[in-house]
This record gives structure tokens, sequence and C-alpha cells, in this order.
């Protein structure tokens, strides 16, 4: 009888581990805090330091998004792997008025406390077609920048399009990095595109590498999350929208020549109606990938799982719901980021609204993964 109490006992407790752990990031009364998936998300110790970026406005409720024009660009610290957080106003972060200079001298990717900030135009600051990047050699403490995208101006490829990237990037090297990126032609009904450009002087100059997502594709693609698997295998997860009137999805597209060509992979899960969410993915310790996104239709916070580099996925993983939507009905939330403990335990961050918390907020999640 006690072996057997003890046993139920023992099982209880996992289960009260296993279950989800909801987070407040960052909050403050009468602001609307969103889009961390823009500003970016660093992190550092496994996991036990991150920060992640986002914006703040006046709550204003409206139909579309519910922010005032005042905004600032603000970002929030974890000590302890995402369980409590503390909003920062750090030294030099862009804001509206800021302007891009060119940068002078290289940067050391390989720095242990290095973190990269892509900003895209019209999004976090005012500034020129090719958007720009600013960078934090002490975790996000202060900021260098911003810059131009020093070389993209001379890119053929690029010619008359305008930059609309967010921040996704991988370090190859003490000097050199890729940079997942996505461009649109300026005017009404304009479709980005992803593609991915490179660096190898430590930022000075960057070349533009090819289109993950061609021409010939008539749908959106935008605002890719990228891994790395392996010396010649990378694999991204890309926002996707046919029409403003259709339903939304992420696609999975994979290089197994270090970025030199792109195939699609596979439908990675659906994101609703409206203009959909953009996916957060992250290689798990074992191997696995997992990607996070919203599903504005059923109004829920979801992940995937892939166990083949993302050739197939397996059931949506709904991680919350019970979202709030306003008076007009707006499912506005998500635009998630993410990363592994070394506990195993993932820690999703996004925007979102509930019922007694009507402003948006930034959240977040603490979960387990299923078991491989």
């Amino acid at each position: 009888m006690k072996e057997t109490l003890l046993v139920i006992a023992l099982l209880a407790a996992v289960a009260r581990a296993a279950e989800p752990q909801h987070v407040v990031v960052a909050s403050e009364q009468g602001s609307f805090l969103a889009w961390p998936a823009n500003g970016g998300l660093w992190t550092w110790d496994d996991g036990r330091e991150a920060v992640v970026a986002f914006v703040s406005g006046p709550y204003t409720e409206q139909k579309g998004h519910n922010i005032g024009k005042q905004q600032t660009n603000l970002s929030a610290r974890t000590l302890d792997g995402g369980l409590t957080w503390h909003m920062e106003h750090p030294q030099n972060f862009a804001q509206a008025k800021s302007k891009y200079g060119e940068l002078k001298s290289p940067i050391n990717f390989a720095n242990p406390n290095f973190a990269m900030r892509c900003i895209a135009t019209g999004y976090d600051i005012a500034g020129d077609s090719r958007g720009g990047f600013q960078f934090s050699m002490d975790r996000g403490k202060s900021w260098q920048g911003p810059f131009r995208f020093g070389g993209l101006d001379g890119s053929a490829a690029l010619k008359k399009w305008e930059v609309t990237c967010r921040t996704d990037y991988v370090v190859n090297g003490p000097a050199e990095a890729f940079l997942m990126m996505s461009a649109r032609t300026p005017g009404k009904g304009a479709t980005d595109r992803t593609f991915w450009a490179s660096t190898k002087d430590g930022g000075l100059h960057f070349e533009f590498g090819g289109w993950v997502v061609g021409m010939a594709d008539p749908s959106r693609a935008v605002m890719p999350s990228t891994v790395r698997l392996s010396a010649s295998q990378l694999v991204t997860a890309i926002r996707r929208r046919g029409s403003i009137k259709n339903p939304c999805w992420v696609d999975a597209y994979g290089s197994s020549d270090n970025g030199a060509t792109w195939t699609f992979l596979s439908r990675v899960g659906e994101t609703g109606g409206g203009n959909g969410n953009p996916p957060a993915l992250t290689r798990l310790r074992d191997g696995r990938l997992c990607c996070a996104y919203g599903d504005r239709s059923r109004k829920q916070m979801r992940a995937s799982i892939s166990s083949d580099s993302g050739a197939t996925w397996g059931a949506p993983i709904v991680v919350r719901y019970h979202f709030r939507a306003d008076k007009y009905g707006d499912a506005d939330f998500c635009y998630p980021r993410q990363f592994q403990r070394a506990d195993g335990r993932i820690v999703t961050i996004y925007y979102w609204s509930q019922a007694n918390a009507p402003e948006s907020c930034i959240a977040g999640t603490i979960w387990d993964p299923p078991a491989k």
C-alpha cells in the first residue's frame, strides 16, 4: 500500500513538473507591448541568461494593432532561465529617430557576449531602404550602431528593392556570418522574398548570397528563423501568405551546401487568417527541431516537432490558448522567439493578452517537448 501511494505521488510530481508554466516577461499599465520576433532574442550560459527585444507604445483599442504612434524599443532580461524577467532601456538602443552610420572596425562574432540586432526599414527605425544592424559586446546592456549593411546597395539582385529583414543570423566564425533576410519592391501589393547575405570581414561588407524562395513562387516569404545542423546543412522556417483573405502557414526550406542553394522541405503548420504569424525555429539538444508559431484563427500558441531535419513534422502541440481578443475581434498575438534550457525545457516568448490583462504584454511559456 505504501509503495503504491509513493508511486502515485511520484507520478503526480512528474505530471506537475511537466505542466507548462506561463510567465509575464514585460508589462506596463496603459501600454501595448508586442513583436519580439521583430526585435530578436539572445541567450548565454545554456539559457540561464537571455534578452528579448520588443516594442512598447500607448494602448489604444482600435481596428488592427492596439498601439499608438509614440513607440519605444525596449528589452527584458532573465538570469534564471526565464522564470523571472526585468525590463531594460539599453544604452544606445536604436529608436525611431536614430540615424544609420558606417561600421569602421570589424566585429568579432566569436565574442562570447556578442549579440546582433537586424533592423528593417519602417519597422523599428526610420532610414534608407536597405535597413541596418546593431551589435552588442556586453550581452545587450549597450549597443553600437545602427550601421548600414555595407555592400548590399551595390547588389544587382536587390536593385530597387527595400530590405524588410528582422533578426536572424548564423555565426560561422570570428569574422564570418550568414544573415537570413527578406526584401520587397516598393509599392502597394509588394511581396516579400527571403534571401541570404554573408559577411567575411566582420560586418564591414555584406554580399548578396541568393534567394531562398525564388521569383516563381507567388506567395509572400518573410521573417525566416534559421538553425545550422552541420558544417554544410541549414534549415530555415519561413512565414508564408498567399492572399490576405486566405489562411497563412509556415514552410521549411533546407540547404545541404552551406546556403548556396535551398530547396523546399515541408509545410510546418498553419498560422490562420489575416496576415498569419512568423515562426521561431530551435534545434533541440537531442537533435530534433522545434518550430513555434501562432495560429490566429484558432487563437492558439502552437509548436511542431521534427525528428528528420524538417522533412516532416508531428501533430501541432498547443502551448497556450485562451487568448483574449479585443472588441473588434482582432487576433493580434504571438510573433515568437524561443530557446531551450540546459534542463531540456523550452522557453517560448511572444506577445499576448488575456481576460485579467487586456493590454498586450510580452509573455512566456516554459514547457517540455515530448519525449524523442
